[in-house]
């Protein structure tokens, strides 16, 4: 029965997941047990905390969503997972972590900033493989409905509250960099592509304004699925429902991206629903009509995890759902 299991898990689906941030990670734990053919495609729009930093006094894109999705991939001792999560706590390199530092010095030893991501997850054993979209140099721009703009991906949160109005439109600055060619392989390849969960105009959205990106998911025939977040953010997405997230990924592609979504239809205790009003923040409302006349099927399913600290997904029931929805539709061939 391992044997088989195990065939199973060598053969699974090629999977390509799209994003950023800790939803991106969390996907990623909950796949690498069905299938060991992931490709994760990461942002590197940050510019905040110690990944910031590190692109300032290096001139190196930000490894800090790089190092995260290694973690959730990497097949070694839980001490080496905990070590490149540290993070100093004294003198110049407070609030850095030594994953950031490590990736750091590869890529000054290598000729590109893939390169250095191919070579640690060498020496991590991930299973799968992590791309960098591009290896370009690029900021986020975000402009309001009021017309105003902010340059820099750390700080549209701040600049929307004072702006009090909604995220019209971001962009990559230079526009349309060029994407890294193995990403536009593996989407070509791809057989399952997910983009989220994670923050809709930060972590997402960015991957699409690389050049070949969007055109590439949206004229696969592999089953693409966006995952909702459970709740919305703070400074990004306050009052949005489901389909107006679907219409955003939507306006900076193109028709075809998404096939389905997957909402959460587990409640949220109380307890944290209390804690997340007070930064303005609410569960996802799932408007099913205006979702789906946007021509994207929307599938609910509880989706959070038993973590009472935070309303977030739990990596196991995204990896089996994400699974299940690819095994019925490969099967009916419906997509």
């Amino acid at each position: 029965m391992e044997q088989k299991s195990n065939i199973r898990w060598e053969q699974g689906p090629r999977v390509v997941a799209i994003g950023g941030g800790n939803g991106l990670s969390t996907m990623l734990r909950g796949l690498k047990q069905h299938t060991r053919n992931i490709t994760a495609i990461v942002t590197v729009a940050d510019d905040g905390g110690g990944s910031g930093v590190l692109r300032t006094d290096l001139g190196m894109p930000p490894p800090g969503d790089i190092r995260n999705c290694m973690q959730a991939l990497a097949n070694t001792e839980p001490l080496m997972e905990q070590l490149l999560g540290y993070r100093f706590t004294e003198g110049s390199l407070t609030g850095q972590a030594f994953g950031n530092l490590l990736l750091a010095a590869l890529n000054g030893i290598s000729g590109s900033f893939d390169e250095a991501v191919a070579k640690m997850s060498q020496v991590l054993a991930i299973t799968g493989h992590i791309l960098p979209v591009t290896n370009d140099d690029v900021t986020l721009e975000a402009t309001f409905e009021n017309g105003a703009a902010v340059r820099g991906e750390s700080k549209i949160a701040a600049f929307k509250k004072a702006q009090d109005c909604k995220i019209r439109r971001v962009r990559l600055l230079p526009e349309h960099p060029a994407a890294l060619p193995a990403a536009l392989e593996a989407i070509d390849r791809a057989n399952l592509i997910l983009l989220g969960p994670g923050s809709l105009y930060t972590s997402i959205i960015p991957n699409l304004l690389v050049e070949g990106i969007a055109q590439a998911v949206c004229r696969s025939d592999a089953l693409k699925i966006y995952i909702s977040n459970v709740m919305t953010q703070d400074g990004e997405t306050e009052g949005m429902t489901l389909s107006d997230h679907v219409k955003a990924l939507l306006d900076h592609s193109g028709p075809g991206l998404i096939d389905l979504c997957i909402a959460n239809s587990a409640p949220v205790s109380q307890t944290l629903l209390d804690r997340y009003r007070e930064e303005g923040a609410e569960p996802i409302r799932v408007d099913r009509e205006a979702t789906e006349a946007l021509g994207v099927e929307v599938v609910e399913r509880p989706m959070i995890s038993a973590d009472a600290l935070y309303a977030r997904h739990s990596p196991e029931r995204l990896g089996r759902m994400a699974m299940e929805l690819y095994e019925e539709r490969a099967d009916t061939k419906i997509f």
